[in-house]
This record gives C-alpha cells, structure tokens and sequence, in this order.
C-alpha cells in the first residue's frame, strides 16, 4: 500500500506532535481507515517532506509525530508559469488539478475581454482559497513538495506586461513553428484564452510582448483541455516526462 500524504499549512520540524484538523482526521480514520503507528508523509508545500506516524486517534482527531526530513521535491527542471483566463464551474478547478500534476510553477487566473467569469473581492478571496486546496490536494496525490504558486486573478494586459520568463508562449492557430525550434528555455510562460478565444487587440498585446503563437495541432481544443496538452509538450521536449 502506497504511504499516504498529508499536506499541512504550517511550520514542521522533526519530533514534533501535531493535532490534525478534523477534515483531514476524518480522511485518515474513516476513508483510508488507518490505524496507530501507520506511517505518514506529511509536507508543508515549501519543500522536502517528514516521515510521520499516527500516535493517537480516537472518533474525530488524529494526533502525528513527524520523523526524519528528506529533500524531495520531485520539481520539473523547466519553470512554468500558466495564465490562463477564468472558466466557469468546474473547469478551472481541473485545470489547477492537472497542471499540478503536470509540474507547473505557478499559476495566474486571467480576466479577458470574451471571460465570461466576475469575481468581486470577497469572491475572489474565496475562490483563491479553493485553488490553493485544490493544488494541495495534487501536489499530495502526485509526490511534489512544493506547491506551484496559485496568483491573485490579474487583468490580461498586465500580466503580459509583467511577466518574465526565457520563452513566452500564446496558444493560437497562428504559426507553424514547431516548438523545438526554439533554444531550449529554463522558464516558460504559458497564455490560454477562455473559450471564446483572445480578442485580436488582446493577441497583439500578447505579440507586442514577445509572445510566440503556439498552435498544437489541427483541432481546436477545449479550454481546459488546451493547457494541459500543450504544459505535456513543453514537460517532454524541456522537462521530466518521457
């Protein structure tokens, strides 16, 4: 059976006790149904993780003892930062999912002029807080210590703007340029529309900014589907896959 993986929000240090909140005791005792002294990894998103053990556990809490560190944090070699306009419903949450998965660095939600999504502030608190869960919950599924960084929602035009990265990439059917063609970059930045796709003035700002058009292929892809096709590209031809 595979060591189950707990991520917690707060300082670890070797032999220290700590009393689970009850969503992730009731994960331990009652779905996984572990018993005292199972073995734990637990990591706080930072980097490395903490061999642990269950000490205690009754109905609803379970108290751990953290054991020896390691420095494991199973990051992809290529930096990859992912705007990507805001979808509806659950769309947005699988692509947070998945792109964790798939070794990204960190992750800007984008406002474009055909997203369809308003986020007021206190909305958009929340909405943040449910992303940061969600990559959590990835990062302890796949092995990654370190959680990509999930940015507050940003206008198109300003993060184009700021963003920094060796190669800067804007998913359109605009080029048949294949990807390795270009030098080999240590850092990516990804940009994918919303469904409706970018306006042209949007695509001209991205190009005035040194993005290059990526086209995957001949089919047009879904907007949750887009990033994740093309973030398995850029992991094969200049990260860790394959």
């Amino acid at each position: 059976m595979r060591i189950p993986r707990v991520y917690l929000d707060q300082a670890l240090a070797t032999d220290a006790k700590i009393r689970l909140t009850p969503e992730t005791s009731h994960y331990l005792i009652r779905v996984l149904r572990l018993p005292v002294n199972a073995a734990l990894k637990v990591f706080a998103g930072t980097g490395g993780e903490y061999d642990a053990k269950i000490i205690q556990a009754d109905r609803h809490t379970v108290t751990i003892e953290l054991g020896t560190f390691t420095q494991k944090n199973n990051s992809s070699p290529l930096a990859i930062h992912l705007g990507i306009a805001i979808s509806k419903g659950e769309r947005m949450d699988v692509v947070m999912q998945k792109a964790t998965e798939l070794g990204v660095t960190s992750i800007t939600p984008l406002f474009s002029e055909r997203c369809e999504v308003k986020l007021k502030a206190d909305r958009m608190e929340k909405k943040l807080s449910h992303w940061t869960k969600v990559v959590a919950s990835a990062c302890e599924q796949s092995g990654l210590n370190l959680l990509p960084k999930v940015n507050l929602p940003t206008q198109f035009c300003d993060w184009v703007r700021m963003v920094d990265t060796d190669l800067k990439l804007i998913l359109q059917p605009a080029t048949d340029k294949p990807l390795d063609r270009f030098a080999r970059p240590l850092s990516v930045s990804l940009l994918i529309g919303p469904e409706g796709g970018f306006s042209e003035v949007e695509v001209a700002q991205a190009l005035n900014a040194r993005f290059q058009p990526l086209q995957l292929g001949p089919r047009i892809l879904r907007t949750e589907t887009a990033p994740l096709s093309a973030l398995s590209i850029l992991q094969y031809l200049w990260g860790d896959l394959g």
